[in-house]
């Protein structure tokens, strides 16, 4: 399997490794090497970095905190200072090491590591709040965030190859039944 990045934030992509919220939750993130698997796709290392158990519940608090942090600002209202505290934490860590070699450059850190890299994502997201369209997709289902960046700003999708087939899917069928 692989992970999707089409949210517009690393942060927004990382809360959407759990998927389907509301109805029949999926979790992405179901062992540590999954965690590792992700920070590599996402660009945060350039291997998956070895992660434990407390790495990955770590990671999964903070993926929780970030969510409700954008839900709340979505919805105007303030911010649970444990979400707050817990992304300035995690954002206060060295982020990925960056090593230049003759190979080219080389990503590498461990799960505070990529926490720091996700928090920080986030804490920019949510300081420059007011001045981005944040979105959640259009099916109802589907709890995934993101930044409409669409020149008309009617992106209504995180993505055309799950949701928004889906649904251009269902609307072909209910034309095509006899009335």
């Amino acid at each position: 399997m692989s992970f999707v990045f089409v949210s517009g934030n690393l942060a927004l992509d990382f809360a959407g490794t759990l998927k389907w919220r509301r109805s029949h939750p999926e979790e992405l993130l179901a062992t540590p090497a999954d965690l590792g698997r992700w920070a590599m796709e996402a660009g945060l290392t350039s291997e998956p970095p070895a992660v434990g158990a407390e790495g990955l519940r770590r990671l999964r608090a903070l993926r929780e905190a970030v969510y409700r942090l954008v839900r709340r600002a979505m919805e105007g209202g303030s911010w649970a200072e444990d979400d707050l505290r817990l992304v300035n934490e995690e954002a206060a860590h060295p982020p990925p090491r960056l090593t230049l070699t003759s190979g080219g450059l080389v990503r590498s850190g461990d799960a505070g590591a990529i926490a720091s890299g996700v928090a920080r994502s986030a804490a920019e997201l949510l300081g420059e709040f007011a001045g981005l369209r944040v979105r959640e997709c259009a099916l109802e289902e589907c709890t995934r965030i993101f930044i409409d960046r669409s020149r008309g700003g009617n992106r209504q999708w995180c993505g055309m190859e799950e949701c928004g087939n889906r649904v251009k899917v269902a609307n072909y069928r209910s034309r095509q039944r006899p009335s």
